[in-house]
């Protein structure tokens, strides 16, 4: 891995001037293939900084369809929760089953979502729209997959990728490559298929029993490890197992996550409450009734035509080499066997 420049040995005059040609070179040839969007604006109705880590895609065509209309500060978005896309290998491991969805099953639900109006969004959207750039499609879930094992990218990614739907993929920085979990270079790929990456710590320990040294490594060295891999901003983070208290959730905002989800059951989101947005557990065996049932309420929609993103308001950048403020430490991994959800 590079070694990360230390930003005392960088200029401040410098970083502006780099960041002011690279501003100005975006915006006069109009292309925004290789570039990431970073915004610092705030709504006038707001006292909290979000941003993107890509530029919105533009709409597909301008007819009217059912959307999400913006300036709701709660809005309904289930976050579904999975872990593995498999058939559990042991059938007396119940905790395993549990957290096993067959691919079959997996399928099976992309293709109810697909057929009942359901539309995938990903983080980026959900700031896009408290930041009041862009409306929401009708019926927006996001999908998560936490852990980064192997089958996120040999089982969950090609049902996702036939479907056309966004996800979002939680990893642990210190177990990429390892036997049974994803691997950089399919990190990457995913990245570049449209899957957004986000943390999910260093090495999946209990944040709420760790020392403060080394709950900071584990946040600032998963998103660094992960910003270094993919080349762009990591915000997105989700806590292990689910375990958070406010001394944790405070940590998350210094390490420079913009959300965090939790394991509480719930779909109704608001900004205030970004750090700790609830999801909706997809059990293994479950049937689809269930399952659709989890999804309820829908948020209301109204016909309108999708928007163009407005250029003026959304400052595009190129994806310039990180810059980190602090060389810390760095955690040695013990054991890279599979990560489980703590008891």
């Amino acid at each position: 891995m590079p070694k990360r420049p230390n930003l005392g040995r960088v200029g401040a005059g410098a970083l502006i001037a780099v960041a002011a040609l690279a501003l100005a070179g975006a915006m006069a040839d109009g292309s925004t293939s290789t570039f990431h969007a970073q915004l610092d604006t705030l709504p006038a109705n707001n006292d909290v900084t979000l941003s993107y880590t890509r530029a919105p895609a533009p709409p597909v065509n301008d007819q009217a369809r059912p959307m999400v209309p913006l300036g709701r500060g709660a809005i309904q978005v289930p976050i579904l929760m999975y872990h593995y896309i498999r058939v559990n290998p042991d059938p007396r491991d119940s905790m395993g089953a549990d957290l096993s969805v067959k691919p079959e099953d997996f399928q099976h639900q992309m293709d109810w979502l697909q057929g009942n109006g359901y539309h995938p969004v990903d983080f980026d959207d959900l700031r896009a729209y408290y930041l009041g750039f862009s409306a929401l499609p009708g019926r927006p879930v996001i999908i998560t997959l936490d852990d980064g094992y192997r089958d996120l990218y040999t089982a969950a990614w090609p049902i996702l990728r036939a479907h056309n739907f966004k996800a979002v993929a939680y990893l642990v920085s210190g177990f990429l490559d390892a036997p049974n979990n994803v691997t950089r270079a399919q990190v990457v790929e995913l990245d570049r298929g449209g899957i957004q990456i986000a943390a999910h710590t260093y090495s999946h320990v209990d944040l709420t029993k760790t020392p403060n040294s080394e709950l900071s490594r584990q946040l600032v060295d998963s998103r660094a490890d992960l910003e270094s891999l993919v080349g762009h901003p990591v915000v997105d983070f989700a806590y292990p197992s689910g375990r958070f208290d406010n001394r944790v959730v405070a940590a998350v905002q210094t390490a420079g996550y913009e959300t965090a989800t939790t394991t509480q059951p719930g779909t109704l989101h608001t900004v205030a409450d970004r750090y700790t947005w609830t999801r909706v557990r997809v059990h293994g065996g479950e049937g689809i009734d269930r399952f659709a049932a989890d999804l309820s309420p829908q948020e209301p929609t109204v016909m309108m035509k999708p928007a163009e993103p407005e250029r003026s308001r959304i400052p595009v950048i190129p994806r310039l080499q990180l810059v980190y403020p602090l060389e810390l430490p760095r955690l040695v991994l013990r054991e890279a066997a599979e990560q489980r959800p703590l008891p």
